[in-house]
C-alpha cells in the first residue's frame, strides 16, 4: 500500500511541476498578459490537472515572482509598473557595467571558446525559432559571461536581478527583429573580449538590457497598464 501511495505522490509532484512549467512559459513568452486573471476553472479546462495541483502551481509561480495572489481576487499575472521596470533595469545596468569593468583582460583562455560555443547554440536556436531553447542557451551565455568578472557575489547579484526581470526579458524572444539584434550583440561582446576592448564591453552590457525594457513597457502601455 505504501508503494502505491509513494507512487501517487510522485506522480502528483510531476503533474504539478509540469503545470508550473507550462504556465511559466505562457506567462514569460507573453501568451498570458500582465494583469490577466488566472482562474482555476479556466486553467483546469485549458491545461488539465486537479484543482489542488493548480493551487500548488499558482503558489510556486507566486514564489517565482511572476504571479500575484490577493484575498477575494485570486491569482493574476504579475504586472511590473513602469517605475518598477525602470528601477530594476537601472540596478541591472549598474551591476552589469561593474562586472564588465572588472573582468580580467586579456580574458581567461577558456572564456572565449566557451562563449563562442554557447553563441553558436544560440544562433541555431534562433534559426529554429525555438523560444525555450533560446531561453536556455541565453541564460548559459550570460551566466558564463558574468561569472568571468571574478567576484562571485557580484555575479550572483547580476543573476538575481536578471531573474527578477525574467518576465520582461523574455518578451523579445518572440520578436524576430529583436532576436537578431540580441544575437548580434552577443557576438559583439565576444569580439570586444577578443580585442581587450573594455569600453565597448561595458557599453554593450548596458545597451543589451534596453531592448526587453522598451518592449515590455510598450506591451503594458498598449494593454492599459498604469504607471
Amino acid at each position: 500500500m505504501k508503494q502505491t501511495q509513494d507512487g501517487t505522490a510522485k506522480q502528483s509532484e510531476r503533474g504539478t511541476a509540469d503545470l508550473v512549467r507550462v504556465l511559466e512559459a505562457d506567462i514569460l513568452f507573453g501568451k498570458l498578459k500582465p494583469r490577466e486573471r488566472l482562474l482555476e476553472d479556466e486553467i483546469i479546462a485549458r491545461y488539465g490537472g486537479k484543482r489542488y495541483m493548480v493551487r500548488q502551481a499558482l503558489a510556486e509561480l507566486e514564489k517565482l515572482g511572476i504571479v500575484t495572489r490577493a484575498p477575494n481576487r485570486g491569482a493574476a499575472v504579475r504586472d511590473f509598473s513602469a517605475r518598477e521596470v525602470e528601477e530594476i533595469c537601472e540596478i541591472r545596468e549598474v551591476l552589469q557595467a561593474r562586472a564588465a569593468a572588472r573582468m580580467p583582460l586579456p580574458a581567461a583562455p577558456d572564456l572565449i571558446p566557451t562563449l563562442t560555443a554557447l553563441q553558436m547554440q544560440h544562433d541555431a536556436a534562433v534559426r529554429e525559432r525555438d523560444p525555450n531553447a533560446i531561453d536556455r542557451v541565453n541564460e548559459s551565455f550570460h551566466r558564463s559571461f558574468f561569472e568571468a568578472c571574478g567576484n562571485r557575489r557580484l555575479a550572483d547579484a547580476v543573476a538575481h536581478y536578471a531573474y527578477l526581470s525574467r518576465a520582461m526579458r523574455l518578451y523579445p524572444l518572440t520578436d524576430p527583429v529583436l532576436l537578431e539584434q540580441l544575437r548580434s550583440e552577443h557576438w559583439a561582446m565576444i569580439r570586444a573580449l577578443e580585442a581587450d576592448d573594455r569600453d565597448t564591453l561595458v557599453r554593450l552590457v548596458v545597451e543589451h538590457i534596453q531592448h526587453s525594457k522598451q518592449l515590455y513597457l510598450a506591451v503594458r502601455a498598449a494593454s492599459g497598464g498604469a504607471e
